[in-house]
Formats: structure tokens, sequence, C-alpha cells
């Protein structure tokens, strides 16, 4: 299998690798969160295998909730010393598959990797996104906050969805040009700003949690978090 290391432990990190390695794996390694996620959106792996706690900005929990916001199911084998029973269902509530708690064997590691490999693959393309109580279903063409349909413009729902393809990642004016309107050139218009405006006045008026940030000089990014 192509597995996807993500431990920032350097001792940690080369004895699973080695190990893993030696069981005729390939084994690509990071040691930030960050890292771990740009590499694990945009390259193929069989098998991800992740620290709890990480550098970066983006800890385990979160990078695999923003790959399952993606759509992307890939297995993930948590590595962790929070080994509280409330710390193992988080993860596991997070999207990962398996949760092996430091110090560890590697006998144990290697017969979990090698479990989570023999399971079938999910091929499907997901059909709903989801970012916190918001849900946007790409069969029906509809969207959903808290259990409340929100009537939204065609361009504003391909907007709505490529943010949330992105959750948690800036997505700056440029990409949305392209992937949007299919521009390939900047229109030196407000377009983009006035379309945000109005998916924040449809989903973040009257709420608690506001979910459409701006990132100044950068762009957007959609996430939960305030």
């Amino acid at each position: 299998m192509r597995i996807l290391l993500v431990e920032d432990d350097a001792e940690v990190g080369r004895f699973v690798k080695k190990g893993l390695q030696e069981a005729g794996h390939t084994v690509e390694h990071t040691t930030n969160g960050r890292d771990g996620l740009f590499m694990a959106a945009g390259e193929s792996f069989d098998l991800l295998v992740l620290d709890r706690m990480l550098p970066g900005g983006v800890d385990g929990v979160r990078l695999v909730e923003t790959l399952r916001g993606q759509g992307n199911h890939t297995p993930v084998l948590f590595l962790s010393a929070m080994s509280g029973v409330d710390e193992r269902v988080k993860g596991l509530k997070a999207g990962g598959d398996d949760y092996l708690v430091k110090p560890f064997a590697f006998a144990e590691l290697l017969a979990r990797v090698e479990a989570l490999g023999r399971r079938p693959a999910v091929d499907a393309p997901a059909t709903r996104l989801k970012v916190a109580d918001l849900e946007l279903d790409l069969l029906s063409r509809t969207v959903t906050r808290a259990g409340k349909k929100i009537d939204i413009q065609p361009r504003e729902f391909r907007l709505l969805e490529h943010l949330m393809r992105h959750v948690g990642q800036v997505v700056t004016r440029t990409m949305l040009l392209e992937k949007v309107w299919d521009y390939h050139f900047d229109p030196q218009t407000n377009v983009i700003d006035v379309h945000v405006s109005r998916l924040r006045q449809k989903l973040d008026k009257g709420q608690d949690r506001p979910l459409i940030h701006t990132v100044r000089n950068a762009g957007y990014m959609i996430r939960a978090e305030p």
C-alpha cells in the first residue's frame, strides 16, 4: 500500500516508516498537519496514519474532518498518547477508522494497517457535502441549514459547493473565478464579493455561528469554528 504517515515525533516517525517499508509498503512521511492535509487532499494514498496532536495549525482530528468534508474516504489510523475513552471516541467520530494508543507494539500497528488495507475501497463519489449543520445535496441540488431548506441560485450553489469541497482552506478569488465563473482572467469586477455577500445573508443571518469567513488579502473560507 501507499501510506501517508503524519507524525511530528522524529523517533516514532522513523520507527514506523522503517517498519512499514520493511513490510513492503511505500511510505510518505511529513511532520505537521498543514502539510499532511495538503498531501492527503492532493495525492492518492491507500491509508493515512496520523498522530492526534500535530503542529502546523491543523491537528489530526481537524485534518480528518476536512478530508471527510471533501468526500475523501481514505482509511485513517490514529496514533495518540491520548488514551481516554472520550478522546478515542472523538477521533473515531471525526472520521477515523481505527485508533492505536502510544506506546504500541509495531506488530499490532502492522496488523491494524493490514486489516484496514483489506477493507473494500469506497469508490462511490460523495453526493452530499456537510459542514457543521449546513448540508448540500449534489443530486437534488438542495441546501439546508439546521434542517431548514435554503433557496439559492445556480451560481450561488456552485460557489457554495466549491467552498464546501475545500472546507477549512482558503479559496482565492482567482480560484473562484476559474472554477465557478469559468473566467481565466480577472474581469475587474466585484461579482465574487456580491455573491458571497448574498450567500452569507442566506446561510448565516440569524445564526449563532457564521460559516463563511473572509480571509483578508487572500479570499474566503468556510469552516465550522468561529
